[in-house]
């Protein structure tokens, strides 16, 4: 038996040949550390997703509603963060945040939508 020593820890490791870590402490501390970076990008940016669902939500309980860009940005949704979008025939591109979306219309309105493609 080879002896190793632990990724996370340094401390001597014995057992299978391919073990890396000393314990499961120290493999959830070493696999956290590794992706810290990538997992605080991906929940800031899922954070702000999921605000800016949270206003459209708030701003049309109806399925469809009217309003202006100064009063979405008055409550803090941010234009530069969506999930998808959706272009018709026409050409009219709407912005999705999940389920909830807008269209830009002219001179700062917005309609905004609800999608439901199970219908």
């Amino acid at each position: 038996m080879q002896e190793k020593e632990c990724t996370e820890c340094g401390t001597l490791i014995r057992g299978r040949a391919d073990k890396k870590f000393c314990s499961d402490q120290c493999r959830n501390t070493y696999n956290n550390k590794l992706n810290s970076d990538s997992n605080n990008y991906v929940r800031n940016i899922n954070n702000i997703l999921r605000k800016n669902r949270r206003i459209l939500v708030s701003m049309n309980p109806n399925g469809k509603a009217k309003t202006h860009k100064d009063k979405l940005m008055e409550k803090g949704f941010d234009f530069t963060y969506y999930t998808n979008t959706y272009t018709t025939k026409a050409g009219a591109t709407y912005y999705f945040c999940y389920d909830y979306g807008y269209l830009p219309l002219d001179k700062g309105f917005y309609a905004l939508v609800i999608r439901q493609e199970w219908l």
